[in-house]
């Protein structure tokens, strides 16, 4: 509701202030308001409640490679499942974590590996909505990968990463806010 009443806002401002011609393009369709907003676009793959009847405890977050899902169990039966992106052919991996870190719109430092595959990339970027970490990041124990937002929401349901989990920035940060240091995280196949 708050970003609605900010993008009317905005949209107000720029049909005041501007020219006819230029009244006719949105403000929301291209530029950096419209930057802005698309980070935080909702997934084509909703975020929702589901049964879970499988004996992990409340707050553990079971992550579905296969399926390109995420599931924090709240207990009762019942997980929230999110649609996530997942690393590409080459970049899966699968194990037991802990969440070791949490930041918000954290800065992003390419691993060497990365920077060998993709020298184009730059070699540190200031936390922010072109950084490809997006709004929330949760770090995984002392590996590379990490559950974090993104600024491209259409890779959500797909394999693309380099092993991190990606999400859209709003269902990362509602993961953020539920989950703690030391929350344990299952990665499978």
């Amino acid at each position: 509701m708050k970003l609605r009443k900010i993008a009317c806002a905005a949209v107000a401002v720029g049909l005041l202030g501007s020219s006819p011609a230029s009244a006719l393009t949105n403000p929301l369709d291209s530029g950096p308001l419209a930057d802005f907003l698309n980070i935080f676009r909702q997934s084509a793959i909703p975020r929702q409640t589901v049964i879970w009847m499988r004996g992990q405890k409340p707050g553990t977050i079971i992550i579905s490679t296969s399926h390109r899902r995420l599931y924090y169990v709240l207990g009762n039966g019942r997980a929230l499942e999110y649609g996530i992106g997942v690393g590409r052919r080459g970049f899966s991996w699968s194990g037991t974590k802990m969440v070791s870190m949490k930041r918000e719109w954290p800065d992003w430092t390419p691993p060497g590996e990365m920077l060998k595959r993709r020298p184009d990339l730059p070699r540190h970027m200031r936390g922010g909505i072109d950084n490809p970490l997006g709004a929330r990041a949760l770090y995984l124990g002392s590996s590379l990968y990490r559950i974090h937002g993104s600024n491209e929401p259409d890779t959500i349901g797909a394999a693309v990463s380099s092993g991190c989990i990606r999400m859209t920035n709003n269902d990362v940060v509602d993961l953020y806010n539920r989950v703690k240091v030391g929350t344990k995280v299952v990665v499978l196949p």
